[in-house]
């Protein structure tokens, strides 16, 4: 082989020993499953943003509730997984609270306080479901981000050891005797750092994304049993 042949890419990988090898592919391996998180998280938060600005739309037009909460049932059973977080979240309080109206109607007296209770603790039920759904593979990114450059850097040290030891043999030391091995410890790094920098861009980005998300849920929350409130009355 020529230097330029030993130097190559491919042929360090294949060159390098089997623990670095083995560092290699398991980096790989996270590597892809993180760009697979990453495009399906980009897809779900912005379909859940879109989702959530036509619910909020329609909410504030001032239809009526009733219309508005038998659309959303009627569209969640005719079409599973249409309906957004926003949207689930206001069809729980609403149950609850027409559920409860329904109780103290049968009761003759209403008791408006516990009414509202139950909405809201329904709809912060449902806020903490969408809010699991949302956050879901979000640690893996934060792992993966903070984890896979000290497993690249283990490849690495254990590689540019391995490349030391073969100098042992060696009676003249060149710079041409120890660089391949070297370069093939630091494949390990380089892919560390490649599975690493993306995983922590997305999860920044997507943490914001989401406590933005959560803020609008939590608003609405609050001006929902408002208006309830307001209804109840």
């Amino acid at each position: 082989m020529t230097v330029t042949q030993d130097l190559s890419f491919l042929s360090l990988i294949s060159h390098a020993s089997l623990l670095v090898q083995l560092v290699m592919a398991l980096l790989l391996l996270v590597s892809i499953m993180s760009w697979t998180y990453i495009f399906r998280k980009m897809f779900a938060i912005k379909k859940a943003r879109k989702q959530t600005e036509e619910f909020e739309r329609v909410f504030w037009s001032g239809g009526n509730l009733n219309t508005l909460y038998e659309d959303a049932v009627s569209t969640r059973k005719q079409r599973t997984g249409r309906t957004g977080a926003l949207e689930r979240i206001f069809e729980a309080g609403m149950a609850e609270f027409n559920k409860a109206k329904a109780s103290y109607a049968n009761k003759g007296a209403m008791d408006t306080g516990a009414m509202l209770d139950g909405a809201r603790r329904a709809m912060r039920a449902a806020y903490q479901r969408e809010m699991d759904a949302l956050e879901s593979h979000l640690a893996f990114l934060a792992s993966v981000g903070s984890v896979s450059p000290y497993v690249g850097l283990f490849g690495t040290v254990w590689g540019i050891m391995n490349a030391f030891r073969g100098l042992a043999n060696v009676q003249q030391a060149t710079l041409a005797s120890v660089a391949p091995g070297i370069a093939e410890a630091l494949i390990a790094t380089a892919i560390g750092l490649f599975a690493a920098i993306p995983a922590v861009v997305a999860y920044n980005r997507y943490s914001h994304d989401i406590d933005r998300l959560a803020i609008r849920f939590e608003s609405f929350i609050e001006e929902f049993s408002n208006i309830l409130h307001r209804q109840a009355r």
